[in-house]
């Protein structure tokens, strides 16, 4: 897929007050040592089936590698690491053993929901249950997304 951009401010924090205190007395390479190794804890602790996975950051950017068992995994770990504070680009390096067709990615703007996001990207706001469903287990309730959120958007059968 290649290199995927997101809003660096918004998402997801990894790290709590205390952690970042500890933080500052650390190395950048160290904390991006860090940082990774936490964003390869939250991929897992969702159950996303993926071989192999190694994230390494370099500045703002995440290249992840890894083999996962379909196209949607590997769209929701580009998500999941990308819809993380501090983490601007994702670099996929990821290789699907079987291809699929892609989704589209889309940015959640200021006064977007589900329904009227489905609206606009298939014509009917009452498919806004396939847009949810694509991006479990990243969201939980179809009510909590918010500005700057990159949401996968899946082909309709």
């Amino acid at each position: 897929m290649g290199l995927f951009s997101f809003i660096k401010d918004a998402g997801a924090k990894l790290f709590g007050h205390e952690e970042k205190k500890e933080l500052e007395t650390k190395s950048i390479e160290e904390i991006n040592y860090e940082k990774a190794q936490k964003l390869m804890q939250e991929v897992m602790a969702m159950g996303l089936p993926v071989e192999d996975l190694n994230i390494v950051i370099v500045e703002d950017k995440a290249l992840v590698f890894g083999t996962p068992a379909d196209q949607a995994t590997k769209e929701k770990i580009i998500l999941t690491v990308g819809n993380t504070e501090g983490i601007a680009e994702v670099d996929d390096k990821m290789e699907v053993a079987n291809p699929e067709p892609e989704a589209t990615f889309y940015t959640v703007k200021k006064g977007d929901y589900l329904s009227k996001i489905a609206k606009e990207v298939y014509g009917d706001a009452s498919k806004y249950n396939v847009i949810f469903e694509a991006n479990k287990p990243m969201l939980k309730d179809p009510d909590l997304i918010y500005p700057g959120q990159v949401l996968r958007i899946p082909p309709l059968d």
